[in-house]
């Protein structure tokens, strides 16, 4: 599970795969070309170039596509990871993001190698919903001076938090610079009808090109209009020599929050394209092997002085429509990403601002995805406070904090429906109460001694649901009762604190004289009493097969106790071979 599907692709290459690889590789390189330079600039810090995203796709797409779990996966910088990155410089600058990068790494093999893919696949819906549109909300709103064109002064930087920047916006709103503003509607225009038209070219590639084009003959830059040369300098014609991050141990232990988070959105983002690939290919991935993928990825582009990268799902899924069908695709998207640098660096700092904020613009309108957001809302009420809180948490403060609190919320949702779920009814309660013969569903009457009660124990037996089981069962015992039988044949898990519960329950019974039975327990409530002092307190006699073992063994019971007892019908279901 942990080796890179590369390998076992090599069996039966041939020519005609590599040329369909290295087509499918030369359109996402082009495609992830704009991508990689447009993520970097919306992380809003002067010392994170385009340069930086570039690098950050060739390394990491490199080493993603060579160890990756997927066929198809492309890896690289991702809208996702702009809040955090921005979060970490204000904070502990660059070297500080390149740490994180390089433990968020070292955590994704750990996840590989523990076997954690499948776990971390269960993140709620609306939560992953709720951060996504966040971040989309966060990255167009970085963008707003370069659609604008707003002549912000140098010595007055954008505020990081939301209201602190759009307070910005509007106290400079006076210098909106319209050529900016319209090469950002051009290029947004150009990708829309080229989707449209023909849908199989890289729109967003094209959309950049013309706009540089209509920039440079009607030189918008002497109109105020920036451009990639006049912000961030030139771009190298090469990858930086490698080296390890400038870590203080001072600094190490505040790294952890913000990599753990880094890692944890890495893997769910990388695992989700995978997924996505699944489905459109119908093969299956490694998990575990991807997340080793990632972490890979990430420790490169940490050494390289990159930013945090994943799997894409736009990347991946050009990359499948491309005709993609080994991951040497990915090699090629990655080499075709140097190539460019190497050869066209100084042309590719000609690329107006409002050009990649335009294509950003475009991407957070998809990243976005209303309908589905507003389909979550119109869902249970629990799940759309989970999914707003996310989404506001992660506009307003930040995104860790927004996992955090959704993850939480999501969880305690999830409990107290199981605990809903949960139950413990008393049959002889239901049969001298309003309990009939003539039932809807097929029954059959059991004879039950009098003193005996038979508890019907429904649901998982967890924390969140034993509650119930102390109102409904504990009050039993101030009464004449002799024997008690827990039926279990509806439970189907059971956690430490209902062992506990029945552990003390049993306790409590014979403190009192009182034999507890228990039938139709299932593997696993059974596996966790056999390994616990419950065992040995009940007997191993009294664990019953069904209901009917055990009214059998109270007979028996009875036999040796003086006088004999009246004995009573109570309801219980009909079932094959008469179990539970």
């Amino acid at each position: 599970m942990l080796k890179p599907v590369l390998f076992s692709c090599f069996k039966n290459y041939n020519r005609a795969t590599f040329l369909a690889d290295l087509g499918a590789g030369l359109t996402v390189g082009v495609v992830a070309l704009p991508l990689a330079m447009a993520f970097a600039i919306a992380c809003g810090y002067r010392e994170i170039t385009p340069a930086t995203g570039l690098v950050t796709a060739v390394v990491a797409g490199l080493l993603i596509s060579l160890f990756s779990g997927s066929r198809f996966q492309v890896g690289g910088p991702t809208g996702a990871f702009v809040v955090l990155i921005a979060g970490v410089v204000s904070q502990f600058g660059m070297g500080g993001l390149l740490g994180c990068t390089l433990l968020a790494g070292i955590f994704l093999l750990l996840f590989g190698m523990f076997r954690m893919g499948a776990l971390i696949r269960f993140i709620p819906f609306p939560v992953t919903t709720g951060f996504t549109s966040g971040i989309a909300v966060t990255i167009f709103c970085t963008q707003i001076q370069d659609i604008l064109g707003l002549a912000i002064p140098a010595e007055t930087p954008v505020p990081a938090d939301f209201v602190g920047k759009w307070g910005c916006y509007v106290a400079h709103i006076g210098s909106v610079n319209p050529w900016a503003l319209g090469l950002t509607l051009l290029t947004i225009a150009v990708i829309l009808i080229t989707r449209r038209v023909a849908p199989r070219l890289p729109a967003m590639l094209i959309g950049m090109l013309v706009a540089t084009a209509v920039s440079i003959l009607c030189d918008l830059g002497s109109h105020g209009v920036r451009d990639i040369h006049s912000q961030f300098g030139d771009l190298p014609a090469g990858l930086p020599l490698p080296s390890l991050p400038p870590l203080e141990w001072s600094t190490l232990p505040s790294l952890i929050q913000p990599a753990f988070v880094i890692a944890l959105l890495a893997a769910i983002e990388s695992l989700l394209s995978a997924s996505v690939a699944d489905g459109m290919t119908s093969t299956r991935h490694k998990p575990n092997a991807e997340l080793m993928a990632q972490g890979l990825g990430n420790i490169g582009s940490a050494l390289f002085g990159g930013l945090p990268a994943t799997g894409a799902i736009a990347r991946t899924a050009t990359n499948i429509k491309a005709g993609a069908r080994t991951p040497i695709s990915g090699v090629v998207h990655a080499l075709t990403l140097l190539l460019i640098l190497v050869l066209a660096g100084p042309y590719a700092a000609l690329v107006p601002l409002p050009a990649l904020a335009g294509i950003l613009a475009v991407v957070c309108w998809t990243m976005a995805d209303i309908p589905k957001f507003v389909n979550l809302l119109r869902g249970p009420r629990p799940d759309a406070a989970v999914l707003v809180i996310t989404f506001l948490l992660t506009v307003l403060f930040d995104l860790v904090l927004a996992v955090e609190v959704g993850v939480v919320l999501a969880s305690l949702l999830f409990i107290g429906r199981m605990a809903q779920l949960s139950g413990v009814k008393a049959l002889h309660e239901e049969v001298l109460g309003e309990g009939s013969e003539d039932h809807s569903r097929s029954m059959s009457l059991r004879i039950v001694p009098e003193g005996v009660e038979v508890f019907d124990i429904q649901g998982p037996f967890f924390f969140g649901a034993v509650e119930h089981f102390k109102d409904i069962v504990l009050g039993e015992l101030d009464r004449d009762v002799r024997y008690i039988v827990l039926r279990m044949r509806l439970v189907p898990a059971m956690d430490a604190t209902g062992l506990n519960v029945l552990t003390d329950f049993a306790e409590r019974c014979r403190a009192r004289g009182v034999c507890l039975l228990f039938c139709g327990v299932q593997p696993q409530p059974l596996e966790t009493i056999r390994h616990a002092p419950l065992y040995r307190l009940v007997k191993m006699q009294n664990i019953c097969e069904n209901i009917d073992a055990a009214l059998a063994r109270i007979r028996v019971l009875m036999e040796h106790e003086p006088g004999g007892r009246k004995p009573v019908r109570v309801e219980a279901e009909e079932e094959d071979g008469g179990e539970g």
